[in-house]
């Protein structure tokens, strides 16, 4: 099977040997792999080990500045008490930079068809959960894992390096430990701020200046002024949201004039969670749907793209069925809309809005 990805990226070329899929770490220090225990987890700390991975030798020194992966220790200290406590428990975690690695990347335009009335025909039951729990207590563990591959990691962010500017104010919505923010961004951009189910994931994420945990599901409202960031992003979130054109609303009012949001979507999801109407529906019609979303939110038409990165050797591996990573396609779900009109003068879309003032 294969993880489905839309979304707008630029051209990147491979830097290493089509199959140098090996990986070699060396760490500065033993580290122990502790059970990752479920409880009141109260701070979490991380701190960086190792970043090494293969290269060609022409690209050493780059590879030095962008590694392939960056693995860190994360550490939960939980349960402070008078009988010993607080005690620690720690987990080691890789990140994919979405740097140096041997994947290309092209972007190829989706056309979207579907003509929304004038009000939005959904009903209660399109946005039915098989699991109707409270989300909170369903992410109440920390998942610092990637529910995306690499290939698809590195195609978001390299469609973030070319379309977000240097000095962006930006804001990530459901986002995570990650956020596939290239590795400069910490530096080059004024702000990233974030909201997100969990905490400690969110605390976790070292490219962010401020976050706060916000349930959408509940309160669609986003704790910021208007007019406060030039990009808002989603990762493979949208499917989750039982109030999705109340939050695109929200991200429409956070937009400065002529700013853009950034809606990524795979193929996958946790089925319980996501809303029937999306489980119903294929992937092309998903892209339609989040440009019907947005446009009930005040954004004009989208335009989406496919930039599913190129995998050296894939076609041979899915041909044998065979290999040992998970060859599952990435694509993404991208929208880029301009507005034209007096009132709705704010873009947006299934991946990638500008919003520009009359």
């Amino acid at each position: 099977m294969k993880i489905g990805y839309w979304l707008a990226a630029a051209v990147a070329a491979a830097c290493c040997a089509p199959l140098s899929y090996a990986l070699s770490f060396s760490r500065a220090k033993s580290i122990t792999r502790s059970n990752f225990i479920q409880s009141t987890a109260s701070a979490i700390f991380f701190s960086d080990i190792v970043a090494s991975s293969p290269a060609c030798a022409a690209d050493k020194d780059k590879m030095q500045q962008n590694p392939r992966y960056i693995e860190n220790e994360v550490q939960m200290k939980y349960g402070d008490d008078s009988k010993g406590n607080p005690r620690t428990r720690g987990v080691l975690v890789r990140r994919f930079t979405g740097d140096s690695t041997p994947y290309s990347f092209k972007t190829s335009p989706v056309s979207l068809v579907k003509e929304w009335p004038e009000s939005p025909p959904f009903t209660q039951k399109d946005f039915f959960r098989a699991d109707e729990g409270d989300d909170e207590n369903f992410y109440t563990l920390p998942r610092l894992v990637y529910h995306i591959d690499e290939p698809a990691v590195a195609s978001l962010t390299q469609y973030y390096r070319a379309n977000i500017k240097p000095g962006s104010s930006i804001l990530d919505i459901c986002s995570s430990w990650v956020s596939h923010y290239p590795l400069e961004f910490k530096d080059n951009m004024k702000r990233i701020s974030a909201t997100g189910m969990n905490p400690l994931e969110l605390m976790a994420n070292d490219q962010l200046t401020d976050y706060e945990a916000r349930n959408l599901n509940i309160n669609p409202a986003l704790p910021y002024e208007d007019n406060s960031f030039d990009v808002v992003t989603c990762v493979v979130s949208i499917d989750y949201l039982i109030k999705p054109i109340e939050s695109l609303k929200e991200v429409h009012r956070v937009l400065k004039p002529g700013g853009k949001v950034i809606i990524s979507q795979s193929n996958r999801c946790f089925s319980s969670k996501a809303i029937s109407m999306w489980l119903n529906m294929n992937d092309r019609q998903h892209l339609e749907l989040i440009n019907g979303y947005l446009q009930y939110a005040g954004f004009g038409k989208a335009k989406a793209y496919d930039i599913t990165a190129s995998v050296p050797g894939e076609l041979m591996l899915r041909a044998s069925n065979i290999g040992s990573r998970d060859t599952h396609m990435h694509m993404y779900k991208t929208c880029m809309h301009n507005s034209e009109g007096p009132v709705q003068n704010k873009s947006s879309c299934s991946i990638d809005f500008k919003h520009l003032c009359s």
